[in-house]
């Protein structure tokens, strides 16, 4: 099979899983989006399923790319890099990773309902995440804990939903309207000056 036309096929199902809902994720649905004959999703994931796992590791494999650019940058030095970081993340989820990452909401709730092979495609990004956070922090010389790593990593991921859906209002009482801020406020909160490890 043509590995380019399966990634184009993977990328749509994110796209309808974005857009539509995991009800929405259907062949048809895929085809449409992908711009391709009808049947073709068909013809390369054969059952939903497939497609789900399909979107999965396409989100994994996107994920990792993500991580590996962002290992191979200068990583931050002080807590004013540590808040540029954390500040381009949460940017980067009503940007570019806004499909994603709706996508991969979408696949956590399907795995919740139907346990498979998802979630273990899906658990790496999030404990991924637990790591490199605490990683750069370390690297931003705050006085890291596991604990307090953990606590940031949390609130970093609990803004994820708050920024896909934009309510304006919970922006405002979550101090996400200004990501720089919450950032800020986040560090300050864990990592209060003269803490230390």
């Amino acid at each position: 099979m043509n590995p380019d036309r399966r990634d184009r096929l993977r990328d749509a199902a994110i796209e309808v899983l974005a857009r539509d809902g995991g009800r929405g994720l259907t062949h048809r649905a895929v085809d449409g989006t992908a711009e391709v004959p009808p049947g073709t999703t068909k013809n390369y994931f054969p059952t939903r399923d497939a497609v789900l796992r399909a979107a999965a590791e396409r989100c994994l494999e996107q994920y990792l790319a993500l991580t590996g650019q962002l290992a191979g940058a200068p990583g931050p030095t002080d807590r004013e890099g540590l808040t540029t970081l954390f500040r381009s993340l949460l940017e980067n989820v009503a940007g570019p990773g806004r499909s994603r990452l709706l996508a991969v909401m979408e696949l956590q709730t399907e795995a919740t309902r139907r346990p498979c092979a998802r979630s273990a495609i899906l658990d790496p990004m999030a404990s991924g995440d637990f790591t490199g956070f605490e990683l750069a922090q370390r690297a931003a010389g705050l006085p890291v804990t596991p604990q307090r790593a953990a606590v940031v990593t949390l609130a970093l991921h609990a803004a994820v939903p708050h920024l896909l859906t934009n309510g304006p209002a919970t922006l405002a009482a979550s101090g996400l309207d200004d990501p720089d801020r919450f950032v800020r406020d986040l560090l300050d909160t864990v990592y209060p000056p003269g803490a230390t490890a």
